[in-house]
């Protein structure tokens, strides 16, 4: 016979980013300053490219879907703790609390792959320049997103289903800012073995794309060493710098948080959270705007073309 489960009429408590009131305050006003500088960024970052004809091309194809990836992702979680602050209150339903477990587990997935697909994109445009076009068509491209998306979320899907079915009896206090699966793992008082495995089997899901960027950038770096001109080097280099800043930052998070033993997790592990599920997607536009000529180019002309419109005849 089935457990019943004890939570689904009681809330959880987040305990926040660090658990102390005081520093809480901090990333109260942290998130106050982050949440509109990403949505705004990245909203900018997609209205430049579908307004600029000249980014109808496949990087920036790609890159307006992870800013899309990346407004979704701070707000499923930072507009949730912006409220329970102001109302003095660290209470969220159990539904809430998984539905925001699922989204996180889905667009930290989806993110993923569509930074897998930009690092394919940018290895085939450096090796195989004459074949781009053909390679890199538009069909691809959309099937490489749409798939991005899929597989985000049916990963996403049996972690929620099974964490629906646990049993949390006792302590209900979540140790980070928003309902990630790992403290709600350590909260059960149900058998978490199976739940487990199959969150080392989705490690091992989200694995895939960074062995696919892994593979690009190698098929990268072997093209450009053999090309006999320091400038062509150079400008090859350049294209992939801000790709590999934002894959370098959002990686080297998740690998630190998700990469080891559930029973090494705790609440001062949650400021890891914090890099990217907050400054990651605040940084992204920064990060390919201001290293990107064409990026610029294409922003200066949507601002030109706003304050046109606003401007009296």
């Amino acid at each position: 016979m089935r457990e019943e489960n004890q939570s689904s009429t009681t809330d959880f408590i987040l305990l926040g980013v660090t658990g102390y009131q005081e520093q809480e305050e901090f990333f109260f006003i942290l998130f106050l300053f982050i949440y509109p500088i990403t949505v705004i960024g990245n909203m900018l970052i997609i209205l430049a490219i579908l307004s600029d004809i000249h980014l109808h091309n496949p990087m920036y194809f790609f890159l307006a879907n992870l800013s899309l990836v990346d407004i979704f992702f701070s707000s499923v979680t930072i507009p949730k703790t912006l409220v329970n602050h102001l109302r003095s209150s660290k209470a969220i339903s159990f539904e809430g609390c998984l539905t925001q477990m699922d989204l996180m587990l889905a667009l930290g997935n989806t993110d993923s792959y569509i930074l897998a697909a930009m690092a394919i994109d940018r290895a085939v445009a450096i090796s195989r320049p004459l074949h781009y076009t053909i390679i890199m068509s538009p069909q691809l491209c959309v099937l490489l997103v749409v798939g991005s998306w899929v597989v985000g979320n049916t990963n996403s899907f049996p972690h929620t289903l099974l964490t629906a079915r646990l049993s949390f009896c006792g302590n209900k206090e979540v140790a980070n800012f928003y309902c990630d699966i790992t403290p709600l793992l350590k909260l059960s008082c149900s058998d978490i073995h199976f739940n487990v495995k199959m969150m080392y089997l989705g490690v091992g899901v989200f694995s895939v794309p960074l062995l696919c960027i892994i593979i690009s950038y190698v098929w990268v770096f072997s093209t450009v060493l053999q090309v006999p001109s320091t400038k062509g080097t150079l400008k090859a280099f350049n294209t992939c710098s801000s790709h590999l800043t934002v894959v370098s930052l959002y990686y080297g998070t998740v690998m630190g948080m998700y990469f080891r033993p559930l029973n090494n997790y705790s609440l001062k592990d949650a400021v890891i959270t914090v890099m990217y599920t907050a400054v990651t997607p605040m940084l992204n536009p920064f990060i390919y705007s201001l290293r990107n000529r064409d990026m610029k180019a294409a922003l200066g002309k949507l601002f030109h073309s706003r304050t046109s419109v606003r401007s009296p005849l």
